[in-house]
């Protein structure tokens, strides 16, 4: 059982797209579940999935015991930054989807973690997505924390709500950034149109997102940016970046050109990870070095300027 109460920041959102805010492996459709399922009370009470929760609303939520899943595990390998009893940060390769969907019902994370762990993955994410705290996509490299048991994963959601978690990004993005740092506070959501597409702007349903990003090196017609979020929306980085006019390179989705330079997706790894262990309150921290289709991209700009 969860018990989570209703900050200002949280304020004024319909429960059924507010709770996978504040538990992150919920997706919508399953908060929506637990709703109608009576699982979810705000001050005691039972509500319905359109309910707004006030400012100090405290609200219960019953997670369900793991699903028995009948995904396969499979024997893939997976590149162990740390483990222990409760937890293991992994460093994702691109190209590598994080959990079973349309298109990729196998291959996945989850079947490699299945494999790797057994049965000692928390159930909070589902059936299709168990361990599976937050998520970077497909051709997104890098860290990647998965927990082991729901405690963990409680712990490691509320940090992720809360701002706490503290994750680090190295990207390149199209064209010469003339400043030397800044923030995009710029509200994401759906775009209207598109649907698996995220946009950036004052949309019916965004929701806050910050990003503040560094220069590291510029070359002719490219810049190499560190990303710190400070929030965690669905391609947050790449519809920022895309949102001021500097789109990550490669990705065809945001504006980058498929292919480009020889890239297979868009250049984006996830570097630095940090939070606190929520058994043991250890801070922890972790980096991974810029892998190798990051550092062959770089090499082709040509000399730094």
């Amino acid at each position: 059982m969860m018990r989570i109460y209703i900050s200002e920041e949280f304020a004024g959102d319909r429960l059924d797209g507010l709770l996978p805010r504040l538990v992150p492996a919920l997706s919508r459709s399953a908060a929506q579940r637990l709703i109608e399922a009576g699982a979810v009370l705000a001050d005691g009470k039972h509500v319905k999935k359109n309910y707004i929760p006030a400012p100090g609303t405290e609200l219960t939520v019953n997670l369900p015991e793991p699903e028995q899943t009948e995904l396969a595990a499979q024997e893939l390998p997976l590149d162990v930054i740390f483990e222990d009893g409760d937890l293991l940060v992994l460093n994702k390769p691109k190209g590598l989807v994080v959990h079973p969907a349309a298109g990729h019902p196998d291959g996945t994370l989850v079947n490699a973690l299945l494999w790797h762990c057994g049965d000692s993955l928390s159930g909070i994410g589902g059936e299709k997505r168990p361990g599976i705290v937050h998520r970077i996509d497909k051709d997104t490299s890098g860290l990647l924390a998965v927990a082991k048991n729901d405690f963990t994963h409680r712990g490691l959601s509320a940090q992720l709500s809360d701002h706490s978690m503290f994750r680090l990004y190295e990207t390149v993005v199209r064209g010469r950034m003339r400043s030397d740092s800044g923030t995009v506070d710029a509200p994401i959501g759906r775009h209207p149109t598109q649907r698996k597409r995220m946009a950036a702007g004052h949309s019916p349903g965004a929701k806050e997102a910050i990003t503040h990003w560094e220069v590291l090196a510029r070359y002719r017609d490219y810049t190499h940016l560190r990303c710190r979020l400070e929030t965690g929306r669905t391609h947050q980085i790449r519809v920022h970046l895309a949102y001021i006019g500097h789109p990550v390179a490669g990705d065809a989705v945001y504006g980058g050109k498929p292919g480009e330079r020889g890239l297979d997706g868009q250049c984006l790894h996830a570097r630095e990870l940090e939070f606190t262990h929520p058994r043991s309150g250890e801070r922890l921290h972790f980096s991974t070095p810029l892998p190798e289709y990051f550092t062959a991209f770089l090499s082709r700009l040509g000399p730094e300027e």
